[in-house]
């Protein structure tokens, strides 16, 4: 109901909304540069200067992937930086008495939050276009860039690549390869089932997939017939054999970036994949993290709602005591999101619950607080 008040006022630059606005905009830019600096100190230098000790790492290539690392962090500030400015700037119109006479004036408190609330929903756009845009890329070339100066450059790998198909939901195959290097399938077993069971089973020491016939050039292998009954009715080797199977295992293998590495229409991408080799922890771990990228950026309005809703109460709060309350906020909101992904990752909630939950119970909580005041 808050909410849809907020989404239905008319935008009007009124002296109030400027004055707001001006106010919050020095404690924002605050906001993103301490939390940047302190999340690229945790996540990033840290780890960067053990590099260099540890295993020479160069100096100019750590300054690389330290810009690179740095959007994520940027962005993972933006929602953090609502909290702190809506807190430290409605403390302080409260603290000066500002908010009651406004409120004298007839001006109503959900009137003079909008401004707070209008702000965070541009904040939440920004974050999700750069979470989209900017971010999965640099990450990537992060970490490709550290790869390669530490000599960890090989081409994809993956072990144990295994997929299942699947004919009317029936199970026809069952791929599996013991890993996969320079574009080739090595140490390869393939069991073909029939309505009456297992049919055959393939042995071959590599593969390659031939592009230009869309098929399966398999290498030093054994072929086993198997009857009804389960016994081998036929064993023929083999060292060069042409098999018409499915190109997903390969696709599967090459996949090398990780969900926060893509965006969400890869990650979707790679959601089909995953889908059709049926491993089901995966496939929801994937499923939990496309949801987690949808729902990351209205954490924003969350934080902007729960703090305007803090602020107003008739108290004086310093920038000091801002921040360190919104750092039990953000402790409790990013304690209460792992908790809930966790629970989803085990398949106790469905990733769109999970994913979600936090940011629900925060709008009810921010909404709560802000009628309260009211």
């Amino acid at each position: 109901m808050i909410l849809g008040f907020f989404l239905l006022q008319r935008p009007r630059l009124s002296l109030l909304d400027r004055y707001i606005a001006s106010e919050l905009f020095t404690p924002f830019l605050f906001g993103i540069c301490a939390f940047s600096a302190v999340g690229l100190a945790i996540g990033s230098v840290f780890n960067l200067v053990q590099r260099v000790a540890e295993s020479g790492l160069p100096l100019a290539i750590a300054l690389q992937v330290f810009l690179l690392q740095a959007p994520n962090f940027v962005v993972l500030s933006l929602p953090m930086s609502m909290l702190l400015t809506t807190l430290i700037v409605y403390s302080r119109l409260s603290g000066d008495s500002e908010i009651v006479a406004l409120r004298g004036c007839g001006v109503s408190l959900y009137r003079l939050v909008l401004p707070a609330i209008t702000l965070s929903f541009i904040v939440t756009g920004i974050t999700f276009f750069f979470n989209e845009s900017l971010v999965p890329t640099t990450n990537y070339q992060a970490s490709v860039v550290l790869n390669r100066a530490l000599k960890q450059d090989k081409p994809a790998q993956e072990k144990n690549i295994f997929y299942r198909e699947f004919t009317s939901e029936q199970l026809s195959q069952i791929f599996y390869a013991r890993r996969f290097n320079d574009e080739r399938m090595q140490d390869l077993m393939v069991l073909n089932f029939s309505l009456q069971g297992l049919s055959r089973i393939v042995t071959a020491k590599a593969a390659v997939w031939n592009s230009a016939q869309e098929n399966w050039n398999f290498f030093n292998g054994t072929v086993y017939t198997v009857g009804p009954d389960g016994s081998y009715q036929n064993v023929s080797k083999f060292e060069r054999r042409q098999l018409s199977l499915s190109r997903i295992p390969l696709d599967l293998a090459t996949q090398s970036r990780k969900s926060e590495e893509m965006n969400i229409t890869e990650a979707q991408q790679y959601l089909r994949l995953l889908e059709q080799s049926g491993d089901q922890r995966k496939i929801r771990q994937l499923r939990l993290r496309i949801q987690e990228k949808y729902a990351l950026p209205f954490v924003c309005i969350v934080f902007g709602l729960v703090g305007a809703s803090l602020g107003t109460k008739p108290q004086r709060t310093s920038s000091t005591t801002g921040f360190g309350i919104s750092v039990v906020i953000i402790f409790g909101y990013y304690l209460l999101s792992f908790v809930s992904s966790s629970l989803g990752e085990a398949g106790v909630l469905s990733p769109l619950v999970a994913a979600w939950l936090p940011t629900a119970l925060g709008l009810a909580t921010g909404g709560a607080l802000l009628s309260r005041a009211q």
